[in-house]
């Protein structure tokens, strides 16, 4: 319960100024500040603020303009003791952690164990020895790199202090460490840190090592030296030798409030229980109170603090509303330049589009003029060379070579009825709308008329061949023109392409789906052209006939007809389509 902290100013100030090593500037000597630090010293022995904190802001003020920052916050330091003192715990915790704050953030490091100090004894006077002594392993540390080895014992001390209540062996150790660092960098501190190892040996019960120690302390009085704990070490000896009562009045008036502690522990050696326990009531009352003081003292700070986090909360929240307002109009017109923006660029990308629809049409136009052009002259030119062989009145020709000319004429008719179909039927391509479906058609009978138009098309040699698995009065509701249209443009293809083998026509059925199927011997299609023959005006071989419509116009009209046209790709003996419909039964009449 060793709590009550008192300490004189000076012996604070000269503590820190060993700490620095060789800090000593020549004005410590002038008048000025002479004068600035007796006026504060003599404030904070009286315990008066008022004097106090302008004194002390007049000294910092000195110490500032002289660029002694290890001057300056020696000073803060004494602010937070005076604190302390006055036992305005909360302030004085507040005021050491602002110290840290600064420190780090003016890379002042090695100045840091100041405030670690300060936070030791802090923690000490509320009752966190763990705390504490932490804080004061962190100064040593501290101290040890930045070299200021001689001012170490007296931290070795405080941390003593603390560790006697748990552990006699680690105080005894804590101990050795600091005389020796006493022994080789400040030999002024040996008999103090001897006096206070000689009061451990009473606190243990070990009378005889005490009374060894006072012999000690008496002979270092006789040569000069002074102890810190010379009125402790007469205290203890006079309860050593049977004299409690003269030794606890005389620490009721020497120790001041640490007597408190001091008494229970002399009546309990002396072995006089029922005085023991009620100096140790007292202690505790004592120790009660010191708490209510940290307590009190505390929540007034934390409603010191809340209050001014309510007023800085009332504040923020009227700038948050402002600022709210100020990014919500910034949010609107944002909003607005990027719909601006983002609208004229969807009509920049529309009018690109447009532009490249119009050049890609312009392009289609005069590659379908240049293509119908040729399709259509060539045969017609053939066409009027053998009419005008033909209605030659001098004309010998054999009859063969007249039915040659016929049919030659026949085939040339066909394929510029073709390129017309196909023409037309390009018209159908870019129709939107559905195509009625109200023709009754038989597909076996449609499908061998157009098979039997081809015939007379096909290069000789190539067989036409039809199979079917329909009933021939199996009928569908459909487009029979468009329906015509679609199987026209496959065989017209394969045609074309089939010089020798066969083209097969061929119907099936499920519940659902009418399935042609148009297969030719011919030279094939590349598997990576599936897709791409049923562009329009792909025309895969530049040298054959046609503008390059028949494909994609049968997938354009089985689309319309709600069906489909694909290329089997797994068919490698030429080329085969397949062709499916939906089956729309005629209703019972």
């Amino acid at each position: 319960m060793k709590r009550v902290i008192l300490l004189l100013p000076l012996t604070f100030y000269i503590c820190f100024c060993y700490a620095a090593g060789e800090y000593s500037p020549l004005y410590l000597k002038s008048k000025e500040f002479q004068a600035l630090r007796d006026s504060m010293s003599h404030a904070f022995n009286d315990g008066d603020s008022a004097r106090f904190y302008p004194a002390l802001k007049a000294l910092q003020a000195f110490l500032l303009k002289k660029n002694d920052m290890h001057g300056y916050y020696t000073q803060r330091c004494n602010e937070v003791v005076f604190l302390m003192n006055q036992q305005h715990i909360y302030e004085a915790y507040k005021c050491a952690l602002t110290i840290s704050k600064e420190l780090r953030e003016k890379n002042l490091e090695s100045e840091m164990y100041m405030a670690k100090n300060l936070l030791g004894h802090i923690n000490r006077y509320c009752g966190n020895g763990e705390e504490a002594k932490q804080n004061w392993f962190e100064v040593l540390d501290l101290m040890k790199k930045y070299g200021y080895i001689s001012s170490m014992p007296p931290i070795y001390l405080n941390i003593v202090n603390v560790a006697l209540d748990d552990s006699a062996e680690e105080a005894d150790s804590l101990l050795e460490i600091a005389k020796e660092i006493a022994a080789k960098y400040s030999q002024e501190r040996l008999f103090d840190i001897e006096t206070r190892h000689s009061l451990s040996y009473y606190n243990r019960g070990d009378f005889d090592r005490f009374l060894e120690g006072y012999k000690a302390y008496k002979e270092g009085l006789a040569k000069g030296y002074s102890s810190v704990h010379g009125r402790s070490m007469e205290v203890y000896y006079l309860a050593c030798t049977g004299e409690v009562d003269k030794a606890v009045a005389m620490a009721r008036k020497e120790l001041g409030d640490e007597g408190v502690d001091v008494i229970p522990l002399l009546y309990e050696r002396s072995g006089r229980w029922e005085d023991a326990y009620k100096a140790l009531k007292k202690s505790a009352a004592v120790s009660d109170s010191i708490d209510n003081v940290i307590i009190i003292n505390s929540m007034q700070g934390i409603r010191d603090e809340i209050s001014l986090y309510e007023s800085k909360v009332e504040e923020a929240r009227y700038k948050l509303i402002g600022l709210s307002a100020i990014i919500l109009l910034l949010s609107l017109l944002i909003i607005a330049l990027v719909y601006i923006v983002q609208t004229r660029r969807r009509h920049l990308k529309e009018l690109q589009k447009a532009y490249n629809r119009a050049m890609e049409s312009e392009n289609m136009k005069a590659a379908f003029i240049r293509n119908i052009s040729h399709e259509i002259r060539t045969p017609l030119n053939i066409i009027s060379g053998f009419s005008q062989v033909i209605a030659d009145p001098e004309l010998t020709d054999s009859v063969e070579e007249r039915q040659h000319m016929a049919g030659m004429i026949q085939t040339n008719a066909h394929h510029v009825t073709t390129l017309l179909d196909e023409i037309i039927g390009l018209s159908l391509i870019e129709s939107t709308h559905m195509m009625s479906r109200n023709d009754e058609l038989e597909v076996n009978k449609a499908l061998r008329e157009k098979l039997e138009d081809y015939e007379s098309v096909v290069q000789e040699g190539v067989k036409l061949n039809y199979q079917t698995s329909l009933s021939d009065d199996f009928t569908i509701l459909t487009n029979a023109n468009m329906f015509t249209r679609i199987i026209n443009c496959l065989l017209e293809n394969a045609a074309k392409y089939t010089t020798k083998g066969s083209i097969t026509l061929s119907a099936s059925r499920d519940d659902q789906i009418l399935s042609i199927i148009v297969e030719d011997t011919g030279c094939g299609i590349p598997v990576e052209e599936a897709e791409h023959i049923f562009e329009r005006f792909v025309k895969l071989d530049n040298f054959k006939e046609g503008i390059g419509l028949g494909l994609p116009l049968s997938r354009k009209l089985a689309e319309q007809l709600g069906g489909t046209v694909a290329f089997d790709k797994s068919y490698t003996n030429g080329a085969r389509f397949i062709v499916d419909l939906p089956i729309t039964k005629i209703p019972a009449k």
